[in-house]
């Protein structure tokens, strides 16, 4: 069982990489296409996952920002992500981790409740971001968050460090778990 670890390898001078784990290879790679038309200050470097662990002929490069898309539509989304997880070190969840839910805005599809996949949030304790990646308006709009994510956990904000991201993720999000 093969484990990504943040600091298996040294950083690139400039480059920024996440890596991109959902089930969802069409809508994954539009929002790699968005992403990859934001302006970075550093090369921006995409990996794309249908799971973990990445295949052993593949060396995996050094990841800055992991992001699990869990498609509410698909059971299996939320499964293969709940698998995935447990091939992720548990240092990566200090600032290095987010999940992107997506497909909440048609409710009545849903084949996953919200509440299932906040509590895999809270369990990981990290942040939790909503688009429907299928409307390319939030599409550019989550990648931009995205990429602006990815610059501030390598290290290209001034300042600022994933777990101050992480820590001001935490406190602009909504009631606790237990309160709901």
């Amino acid at each position: 069982m093969s484990v990504l670890r943040p600091l298996d390898k040294l950083p690139s001078l400039n480059t920024a990489t996440i890596l991109l784990v959902g089930t969802e290879d069409a809508l994954l790679q539009q929002l790699v296409d968005s992403m990859l038309k934001e302006d970075c200050t550093s090369e921006l470097k995409v990996h794309l996952a249908k799971s973990l662990p990445l295949p052993s002929s593949v060396n995996p490069p050094r990841i800055d920002l992991i992001v699990f898309v869990v498609n509410l539509h698909s059971k299996y989304s939320l499964q293969n992500t709940e698998e995935s997880l447990h091939h992720v070190d548990a240092s990566f969840f200090l600032g290095k981790v987010c999940f992107l839910a997506t497909g909440a805005g048609r409710e009545s599809h849903c084949s996953i409740h919200q509440h299932t996949v906040v509590k895999l949030v809270h369990t990981y304790q990290s942040p939790l971001l909503y688009c429907d990646l299928e409307v390319e308006g939030f599409q550019a709009t989550m990648a931009q968050r995205l990429v602006r994510m990815l610059q501030m956990c390598d290290g290209h904000v001034p300042g600022v460090s994933a777990l101050n991201l992480l820590s001001l993720l935490r406190s602009s999000e909504g009631p606790s778990l237990e309160d709901m």
